[in-house]
């Protein structure tokens, strides 16, 4: 039954994200194509409260546009918006 699309990714959150996940790192089966497809199920699994709009994404240690493709064994960071003191 394992579904040829669905991929591991390894995923980190920062800041506000992981305050609402209530971890900072977790791998997880997804059958997302894009980073934006992926947070949008990660938005509604986790209630997440931040629009794509005010994060930014990392792929494999590297800034990328939402519509980085994304494949097995990826690792993704999203990064909010942090506050300085």
């Amino acid at each position: 039954m394992n579904n040829p699309k669905n991929k591991t990714v390894h995923l980190s959150y920062y800041a506000l994200l992981r305050e609402e996940r209530g971890i900072g790192d977790e791998t997880i089966h997804t059958s997302a194509t894009t980073a934006l497809d992926l947070y949008k199920e990660l938005q509604v699994r986790h209630n997440f409260s931040l629009t794509e709009d005010s994060v930014k994404v990392s792929v494999n240690d590297t800034f990328s546009s939402w519509q980085t493709e994304l494949n097995d064994d990826d690792r993704i960071v999203f990064i909010p918006p942090v506050s300085g003191g």
